[in-house]
């Protein structure tokens, strides 16, 4: 350390040794003075006298009435008692005039023969700003744009390090490292990753019998559902590091530098060995080849694809080295990318079901202050569909709503209205809506909940709304049964449902408003999808049109088949609309009074639904689970009391 505080010092000043004599040299530079000349100052008495008498050859006048007399060489021995040294050189006598009017009159007495010269005073520091400015800008902008090229000095994403990898490195045995408890639900993809996790740790286990390890884990599944959280987990439980960067870090307008920064990254990885290297959305560079939209002749993207195809499984050894990845479209990576050898595993993450939400539930509530009122199991089952990111977001959601109602603690209604508010967006009350409309949207909502009650297989109530919220005009919330497989009859009657509020608004007021577009395209996709896709239509049987080609132009059906298959859309939305009109037919009188109530409280929930029509006949199947649950519990409760009093007996 002492050398290199030395070696600094000794820079430092060298490089003040440099700059004096820059200045100096300017300054020579500019004054260009001659060592040899010989000058003088004197007062304005002394100076006439020298032109009285003869000694002066040239008269220099300034615009500040400064003036300079050039003296004979001759006559020089008088003034500097001696001569200029040599030929060239000059004697010069400066000194200021009091007015130039009266010089001029004494010049003219005088009959004075010599050279006058009128100049403007020069100024010096303008000089050096105008002469010296202009390179000192040059250079500064040169410097500025040298350090940004290099990314100054930390070494960062520059011209002269654009070719470097941009990975950010997560050294091992860190205090803050992520691991599996972590990670709530996705036991499967948990399981799938621990055998990596394994072979981090031991490796020898699985070398001594004669295996590999799979190179590559692909990790699929919708956005949200904690890819990027599992990949980091696995690197915390190995405690190993982790390279985590983006599939668009690779990709740069620069030709070749995509291709660079994945050998750079592959340097780096081994020697960092063993490791782990996380690809965030890698469909961002291994899009399959030669489906690109691009028109460029020489995409990048292809060749940054090439050197990582021939990174993960070349003639190079990167023993040591594992490789995940995270994606949402691995329709569109290409084929060599997800071979074996390469990504040798596709673990799907999928969005969580009831029993892993209520975990995910339990991971974010453990920060914030609850209510003894608030249920994790009702929250859960609130939460259909929702990922593991949209969860945290109805926790942080509901901290904010209850510390905005100034309470101590985060209660059951924070969660719900935090779930409305992502749902169905935030409460405008303050849209203005007069009575007919406000009529309309009570008949149309309660159609729908009307049917949603006695059809087998439509989602159950949870709450109806008519207060504005969002960009709708009013809302209900289902509670959808979590399926693995949808049959046709499940689906016609969630249409029927869908349809209920326009069949309400055409039997009940007598005509129709927009206010169904939203349940009208709802429904026209789910006929499409049922008719083209899913092969129930009756005249087009087991057929799936669905092309997997996003680039394709041409459709895998005629002209006559897609008419075809329009009529049968029709057809099918149609009889369902029958359907929906006749239902509501027969409980006008229970859809009239649910439309009143809906009326006068704006909001009305399942209880308010079962009050009018009577126990919903059908139970859903997460009723039904919670159901088992609740047995379940019960019976361990009733164990545990009976051997609590089997020991206080035997105690007495």
């Amino acid at each position: 350390m002492a050398n290199n505080k030395k070696n600094i010092k000794k820079g430092n000043y060298f490089t003040w040794f440099y700059l004096a004599i820059g200045i100096a040299l300017m300054v020579l530079y500019i004054y260009g003075g001659n060592s040899n000349s010989l000058n003088k100052a004197v007062d304005y008495t002394k100076f006439k006298e020298y032109i009285a008498k003869g000694y002066v050859d040239k008269l220099v006048v300034y615009d500040n009435n400064d003036a300079e007399a050039y003296i004979f060489p001759d006559s020089a021995e008088y003034i500097f008692n001696k001569k200029p040294a040599k030929a060239g050189d000059v004697a010069v006598v400066t000194t200021r005039v009091g007015s130039a009017e009266k010089f001029e009159e004494f010049l003219d007495k005088e009959n004075y023969k010599g050279s006058i010269i009128n100049k403007e005073k020069p100024q010096y520091w303008s000089n050096i700003l105008v002469n010296i400015l202009p390179i000192v800008l040059f250079v500064g902008l040169w410097i500025f744009i040298m350090r940004r090229m290099s990314g100054g000095a930390q070494g960062g994403a520059g011209v002269f390090n654009v070719g470097k990898s941009q990975a950010k490195l997560f050294e091992k045995d860190k205090s803050d490292r992520i691991t599996f408890k972590d990670v709530a639900g996705q036991e499967g993809a948990k399981q799938e990753v621990q055998e990596i996790v394994d072979f981090l740790k031991s490796p020898q286990r699985y070398t001594e019998l004669g295996g590999k390890i799979p190179k590559g884990a692909l990790l699929v599944g919708p956005p949200g559902t904690g890819k990027t959280l599992l990949a980091k987990a696995v690197a915390g439980e190995a405690n190993v590091p982790f390279f985590s960067l983006s599939g668009s870090d690779f990709v740069e307008m620069f030709v070749g530098v995509g291709a660079s920064r994945v050998r750079d990254l592959f340097r780096q990885a081994k020697e960092k060995a063993p490791c782990i290297i996380f690809i965030d959305e890698i469909d961002a560079v291994g899009r399959a080849r030669g489906k690109n939209p691009s028109m460029g002749g020489n995409d990048e993207r292809e060749n940054t694809l090439n050197q990582l195809l021939t990174e993960m499984d070349g003639f190079g050894t990167n023993s040591g080295i594992i490789i995940m990845a995270a994606t949402n479209r691995a329709d569109i990576l290409d084929k060599a990318l997800l071979r074996a050898g390469r990504f040798d595993r596709q673990i799907h993450v999928d969005l969580p079901d009831l029993n892993e939400r209520k975990e995910v539930f339990g991971v974010h509530l453990r920060p914030l202050k609850l209510d003894e009122s608030v249920d994790v199991d009702l929250l859960a089952r609130q939460t259909p569909g929702f990922s593991g990111a949209d969860i945290a977001n109805v926790c942080n959601e509901a901290a904010l709503i209850a510390a905005r109602r100034k309470k101590k603690a985060v209660d059951k209604q924070d969660f719900l209205d935090a779930v409305d508010r992502i749902v169905g967006g935030l409460e405008k009350k303050s849209k203005v809506m007069t009575n007919s409309e406000k009529r309309t949207i009570a008949i149309h909502e309660a159609g729908h909940a009307t049917l949603s009650w006695f059809l087998e297989h439509a989602n159950p109530l949870i709450k109806v709304t008519i207060v504005p919220r969002g960009r709708a005009l009013g809302a209900a919330w289902y509670l959808p049964e979590e399926r693995q497989i949808t049959t046709k009859e499940q689906m016609l009657d969630e249409m029927c449902a869908i349809l209920g509020g326009r069949a309400a608004e055409e039997i009940f007021l007598g005509h129709i408003s927009t206010g169904a577009m939203n349940d009208l395209e709802r429904v026209t996709k789910q006929a499409y999808g049922m008719i083209a896709y899913a092969g129930m239509s009756d005249k087009l049987p087991n057929l799936c049109y669905y092309n997997n080609n996003e680039y394709s132009f041409q459709r895998p059906y005629s002209e006559r088949t897609a008419e075809l298959i329009d009529n049968e859309v029709k057809e099918l939305i149609n009889s369902q609309y029958e359907r929906a009109k006749a239902m509501l037919l027969e409980r006008k009188e229970g859809h009239a009074t649910l439309a009143k109530v809906l009326l006068e409280n704006e909001v009305i929930f399942a209880e308010d639904v079962e009050k009018i029509f009577g126990k919903r006949p059908w139970a859903s199947r997460s009723e039904e689970i919670f159901a088992d649950k609740a047995e379940e519990k019960a019976v361990e409760s009733e164990a545990e009391k009976t051997t609590e009093s089997d020991n206080d007996t035997q105690q007495q």
